[in-house]
This record gives C-alpha cells, sequence and structure tokens, in this order.
C-alpha cells in the first residue's frame, strides 16, 4: 500500500483534525433552510395564553421545529383577535380562509413551587366533530408538566407530538446533537438541542478531539482526544462529567462506535499493525479483535438489530465499504459504484447506510439501500463528511464547508429538503445526532 492511498484513507480520522482551525467566538447555531417536501402541511400555530411571561415561547419555538422539518408551512395567526384558548372559541372558517389544515392552541398554567403545567391541543380546521365543543376534531391534546428552565425543552416535545400525529413518524426536535468546535486554540466537544440552541461544553482541550458517539440511551459520549498527543478513545458520563479511558493500546485508538444494547463499541486500534476493528466491553474489558486483514480497516458502523457491523476498507485496492456479522466472520463489499467510498452509517430501520462518495474531486452525501444496492447522491457540495442519521431516519446531519471553514449541515433522506447550520465565526465539525431518548411522549 502506498503512503498515498494511506493518507487518502485515513485522513478522516485524523488529517482534518490536526490542520489548524479557524479562531471561533462562542455562538449559538443557526439554521437556513431550502427546499421542502413535495406536499407540505399548512398549520397554525397561536401564541399560547401566558407565554409572554417567559423568555421562550412556545409557540415560535414549535413552528420553528415544524418548518425545518420541509414537511410543514406555518400559517400566519396575525390579525386574528381574540385568539382562541380553547376549542369552542375556534371559527373553522377563518382557519380555513388562511388555509390552515391544523391548529394549535395553549396554555402556560404557573403552579406552586414555580413549576408550570403547559396545555396544548392540535385541532383540525378541515373536518368537523359535532360531538366537540364548537364541533372541532381534536387530534391530540396534551398537559406537559414543565419549568421555566425547560420551557424550551417542552416546546420541542410538543412539536414532536404534533410531527408524529400528521406525519405519522417519530418526531425528533427533542433530541440533542454532539459536534466538536475550536475557539482560540481550544477545541471543544458541544452538545446542543437539535436546534442548534442550549449548546453546552463537555470536554475541551488544547489538542484536538473528534469522532464522538452516542450511547443507545443518550447519557455517554465516546470520543477520541489527543491529550496524550496520540488518539485515546473516551467515554464520559453527560449528567457528571465523569470520564475515563476506554482504550489506549499500542498506536492509534480511534472511530468508537456504540452496539445497540449499550454494553459494547466496536473501535480500530492499530496495535497490531494496521488499522484493524475490535469489539470493547462498554467498561473497557473484554477486547476481541473482528476483523484479520493486512489492509486497513475502519468506520464501523452497528446494524440496529446488532447482528452486522459496516465498515470502510482498502482491502480491495481502493476504499470501500463492507458488511460482517457482529461477532466478526467473511465481510461482504456492498458498494461498486465509485472508486471511493467512505464512513458508512446505517439508517435507523436498518435498510439502508449514509456514506461518503467521492466523485469528479467533490465529496458528497450519498445513500444507499441495501437489498437493492441502488445509490442516491443527497448533496452536491465540495467537501461533506461526518453523516449521522436522526433517530427517525428522516434527516442527516453532516459535516461540510463555507469559506473555508467548516459548518453542519443535514439534508433529507430524499434529498429534498437541506440546512445549514452556521455559526457567526469558526470552524464546527464532527456532528453526531442523538438518540430519540424513551421517556419522550
Amino acid at each position: 500500500m502506498t503512503e498515498l492511498r494511506l493518507s487518502r484513507l485515513l485522513i478522516r480520522l485524523i488529517g482534518l483534525f490536526v490542520a489548524a482551525w479557524l479562531s471561533t467566538a462562542q455562538a449559538a447555531l443557526t439554521i437556513e433552510i431550502t427546499g421542502g417536501a413535495a406536499l407540505q402541511i399548512p398549520v397554525a400555530i397561536a401564541p399560547f395564553q401566558g407565554e409572554e411571561a417567559w423568555r421562550d415561547r412556545l409557540s415560535g419555538i414549535i413552528a420553528a421545529d415544524l418548518a425545518r422539518s420541509g414537511q410543514f408551512k406555518i400559517v400566519s395567526t396575525a390579525g386574528v383577535t381574540p385568539l382562541p384558548r380553547q376549542p369552542a372559541d375556534v371559527k373553522l372558517a377563518d382557519w380555513k380562509a388562511r388555509g390552515a389544515a391544523a391548529l394549535v392552541i395553549g396554555n402556560v398554567v404557573s403552579q406552586p413551587g414555580g413549576r408550570l403545567d403547559v396545555q396544548f391541543r392540535l385541532l383540525s380546521t378541515i373536518k368537523e366533530d359535532p360531538a366537540s365543543p364548537g364541533g372541532v376534531q381534536q387530534l391530540a391534546g396534551f398537559s406537559l408538566p414543565s419549568s421555566p428552565t425547560q420551557l424550551r425543552l417542552t416546546a420541542h416535545q410538543i412539536a414532536d407530538i404534533i410531527y408524529e400525529k400528521l406525519t405519522g413518524d417519530l418526531g425528533v426536535f427533542a433530541t440533542r446533537i454532539a459536534y466538536v468546535t475550536k475557539r482560540g486554540g481550544l477545541y471543544e466537544l458541544q452538545v446542543a438541542d437539535s436546534d442548534g440552541v442550549n449548546a453546552q461544553t463537555v470536554f475541551s482541550s488544547r489538542e484536538p478531539i473528534m469522532s464522538p458517539a452516542w450511547s443507545p440511551d443518550g447519557t455517554r459520549l465516546a470520543y477520541v482526544a489527543f491529550e496524550s498527543k496520540k488518539p485515546v478513545i473516551y467515554v464520559q458520563e453527560l449528567a457528571t462529567a465523569r470520564r475515563f479511558v476506554l482504550a489506549n493500546f499500542k498506536g492509534s485508538n480511534s472511530a468508537p462506535a456504540w452496539a445497540p444494547d449499550g454494553r459494547q463499541l466496536a473501535i480500530v486500534l492499530t496495535k497490531d499493525g494496521t488499522s484493524q476493528i475490535y469489539a470493547i466491553n462498554a467498561d473497557g474489558t473484554g477486547l476481541k479483535r473482528l476483523t484479520h486483514s493486512s489492509a486497513i480497516d475502519t468506520e464501523p458502523s452497528w446494524s440496529p438489530d446488532g447482528r452486522y457491523i459496516l465498515f470502510t476498507s482498502d482491502r480491495g485496492g481502493s476504499p470501500q465499504i463492507y458488511r460482517m456479522p457482529a461477532y466478526g466472520g467473511e465481510p461482504v463489499r456492498l458498494t461498486f459504484q465509485g472508486s471511493y467510498n467512505v464512513t458508512p452509517r446505517y439508517s435507523p430501520d436498518g435498510k439502508s447506510f449514509v456514506f461518503i462518495q467521492r466523485e469528479g474531486g467533490r465529496f458528497r452525501v450519498a445513500m444507499q439501500e441495501i437489498a437493492s444496492g441502488q445509490v442516491q447522491i443527497l448533496t452536491d457540495n465540495q467537501l461533506d463528511e461526518s453523516p449521522s442519521f436522526a433517530p427517525n431516519g428522516k434527516l442527516i446531519l453532516y459535516a461540510s464547508e463555507q469559506g473555508g471553514r467548516g459548518v453542519l449541515a443535514a439534508v433529507s433522506s430524499d434529498g429534498r429538503v437541506k440546512q445549514k447550520l452556521t455559526t457567526e465565526a469558526g470552524d464546527v465539525r464532527e456532528p453526531a445526532w442523538g438518540p430519540r431518548l424513551k421517556s419522550q411522549p
């Protein structure tokens, strides 16, 4: 294997992070949306009664979430007086005239001890229900406990309920994303809400940080840090900030990927020569080698059922994507279109995977169905990397470049909706979309 080929395959593992990053100022991510679904659902979100007393206005957050998905058209409520607070207040003819198919109304009620009770209803403006007040059909209605500091999360949870009720798919607005930035000479691993707000620094270092990976329960992050002047894998608890070394073997330790049950991770080590894939228990014990080749095997991704692992290998002469049983065994090559396909990530339903394909000097996000082998190119940028599925499989978060610096972006799995998440300055890379927590409504 030539040094040139080696550097091309490992550029995603080390090169981009050792290179100089631009200085950044602390700033929230801002989102630009282009495109949309072929048929968008028109929804009106009325201001919640009592929300004006709090910094986080629920109606605005809910509307922004739904618009960001590309599945909804937000119908203005401007000029509607008085605003409806209960189903009996709704005049269906007014909302039909505005083109709304559904209407959201709600209240924020203060409770003893500083607690809040957020009540909302999702109403149909198309179908009437003679048995309901005002003849308005209720599609969903919940009362959610909250607090002034949790109002934004509550808004995301309401948006999830609306999204699921109107599309049939799980909502992911109440999930979180992780990514790496650099501020001055400081690398920071950050976690934020799915809309880029409420960014918190999980870990910071003067040395590069890379490859954050969420545990299936969303309580821990595995990542690679270079504090020891070499790549070492750590696992960190988000609630306590406690962390420990998962893998610090001879040579490079990189590319952690959690098994769906959270008991193991697949990692990449060079301790026995070239980069090979190993399984290791989540407490750092029980190391087991899974690949046995003289090539570079890297970038593992577990299938949702835990039966298979996708990975990148140049065993056939160029970087391609292979699949093997999770316990090891003979790999099967999956990609044949193009001479450079890397960084596979399973879809949540296990029927497809996203990856990065190089074509004509461009690195773009692509998706391939496993059964048919059909490939769809989803982006058309110059240098895309690190794709990561949303938990519902409808959006893919990835890193790209704009003006010579790293930015985050997202694209829908059908390629129709595109988002760009940017900061005012600096580099943002290595995104990972967190899981949908079981406690979410």
